[in-house]
């Protein structure tokens, strides 16, 4: 799959998105070493320790859809910003890859992209 590709798969989702109190919508699409896409969304929760990130939802996706455990790369969508991982998700990427593509995205031709060595750099394994 092509990164607008990638995107794509965020974008329609992205509706998915449970953020009834920041009102901020995140949707991933993460690709596996495997060739194999899965997606998640934001859920937020009253408690917002609770909150699961777009990341972290479509790894698990992943993890509980496939025997992959090795992220190729990740598309991150918000239509408004370009929806950098937090520090809780960095740290969650680089537990399943050394060296993968993170794609944040407005939409398919409003795009950056990063490596997650240099978003977490000497990270904790």
């Amino acid at each position: 799959m092509d990164t607008k590709g990638l995107i794509e798969s965020a974008l329609k989702v992205l509706d998915r998105s449970y953020s009834k109190y920041s009102k901020f919508k995140v949707a991933a699409a993460v690709e596996m070493d495997d060739g194999n896409v899965y997606t998640g969304v934001n859920i937020e929760n009253a408690s917002y320790g609770l909150t699961i990130c777009a990341e972290r939802s479509a790894i698990a996706n992943a993890i509980v859809s496939s025997d992959s455990r090795s992220i190729k790369r990740i598309a991150i969508v918000n239509v408004d910003v370009y929806p950098m991982p937090c520090g809780a998700c960095r740290q969650f990427i680089s537990e399943f890859t050394k060296d993968c593509e993170i794609i944040v995205a407005k939409d398919v031709n409003d795009y950056k992209i990063y490596n997650i060595k240099d978003l977490l750099p000497e990270s904790f394994h």
